[in-house]
């Protein structure tokens, strides 16, 4: 599916925003849930023991989510500029390779130009097999890149991960409650569930 495709196939499962990634949790409330990636809910993995227990809580709950299909894989980068080089570097060109640009989400209301900034998403698309975005997980633990998201082909299951854990976003309110009963050792003891 080429970037046009992906941009209109957004738009029309998801028109009340852009694919940034941060926003999904508020915006898809009834639907979403949060896994931490650690026990007892640490934030950032020390030990290459816990960079396998993060990769393994990410997989299991991407193979649930994709196992047997094709899954968008999505990065970003933002610049002061919609074409300029990226505002901050990371690996997400070494870690993506394929990722072809497919949006830009400006950010204009300071009327500052210096402190525009233009979100710009990275997509490919590829089989799901666990494992096969490891360097890429471990890159989001360790909060070297951010606003990574998986999905299927039709959007609308979305996976989130970021450093500390990953937000869930599901079909419907019954899967969401489904995926998150099989695995409550990952869930937040905080009431809201972050």
């Amino acid at each position: 599916m080429g970037p046009d495709l992906l941009a209109a196939l957004w738009k029309e499962r998801h028109p009340s925003g852009p694919p940034v990634a941060h926003t999904f949790r508020t915006r898809y409330a009834d639907r979403w849930v949060r896994f931490h990636s650690l026990p007892g809910s640490k934030r950032y993995p020390e030990s290459e023991d816990e960079y396998a227990i993060v990769l393994d809580r990410y997989n299991t709950i991407l193979d649930e989510l994709f196992a047997d299909t094709d899954v968008f894989v999505v990065t970003m980068d933002w610049s002061n500029t919609p074409t300029g080089p990226a505002g901050y570097p990371t690996p997400r060109p070494m870690l993506h390779p394929d990722g072809v640009r497919w949006w830009t989400e400006s950010d204009q209301d300071d009327p500052d130009p210096e402190f525009h900034t233009h979100t710009r998403l990275y997509a490919d698309q590829r089989r799901w097999n666990r494992g096969c975005i490891d360097e890429l997980l471990r890159a989001v633990a360790d909060e070297a890149l951010v606003e990574v998201f998986v999905a299927d082909t039709e959007l609308r299951r979305i996976h989130h991960p970021y450093d500390g854990g990953a937000d869930v976003i599901l079909a419907t309110p019954a899967e969401r409650d489904g995926v998150r009963d099989q695995h409550t050792a990952w869930l937040s003891s905080h009431p809201a569930g972050l």
